[in-house]
């Protein structure tokens, strides 16, 4: 089971994302927070796996509040959800500690799979956001074609689709949706993928397929 905090100073946003992590088999919520200060006391109490941290909060913000979690002994995952997607953000959160920033208009399924693939280790990003997270790992990076590039050679044409639609920024569930394949088949594809290119994650992956110009075919 997947345990998650949810922080967010909306009692509406708390409730709607209760209802849809609670739904699940695998993921629960366990405690809310209303700001940063008490995401950080509950987080610290109860040992999360993730917290979906909102950014705008009363007090100390989300930014901060990711940035104490991380320096935590047993920090828990961060993911951001938010309705501000503008690079600022996205460069603040990296830099705070976060693994994952989505946006808030995330379909259920996608999100439920960015808690999943983030449990497993793996950063998510939004697709809307993602350009700006290669960009900001990858400045001053040689560019190779995919047809000049061994590594890109080696893979099955299944996981050069993968790896596209991974530079894309598309969790599991909606490269599952592109491709006709359950997220449990497309999971597998992930793995065996991050195994093939020798990376740890999903943005590792999402550098090789912009560096190959495949996130922009």
């Amino acid at each position: 089971m997947i345990s998650v905090l949810v922080a967010d100073d909306d009692p509406a946003v708390r409730d709607g994302l209760r209802r849809i992590i609670d739904a699940s088999p695998d993921v629960r919520v366990v405690a809310e927070a209303w700001d940063g200060r008490s995401a950080i006391e509950r987080a610290r109490a109860l040992q999360p796996d993730i917290v979906v941290m909102d950014l705008r909060m009363p007090g100390l913000d989300g930014i901060a509040a990711t940035r104490l979690l991380r320096e935590s002994p047993t920090p828990p995952a961060v993911l951001v959800l938010t309705t501000f997607g503008q690079d600022e953000y996205v460069e603040r959160a990296l830099a705070a500690g976060a693994v994952g920033f989505l946006v808030k208009d995330t379909p259920p399924a996608d999100l439920l799979g960015a808690l999943r693939d983030i449990a497993a280790g793996h950063a998510v990003f939004a697709p809307s956001v993602t350009g700006h997270v290669i960009d900001l790992t990858t400045r001053g990076a040689d560019r190779t074609p995919a047809e000049d590039d061994p590594l890109i050679a080696s893979l099955t044409a299944r996981q050069v689709d993968v790896l596209r639609l991974l530079g894309r920024g598309l969790s599991n569930a909606g490269i599952g949706a592109e491709l006709g394949m359950t997220e449990g088949t497309v999971k597998s594809h992930v793995t065996q993928l991050l195994a093939r290119l020798g990376v740890s994650n999903r943005v590792e992956a999402a550098r090789i397929a912009y560096r190959s110009g495949l996130s922009s075919d």
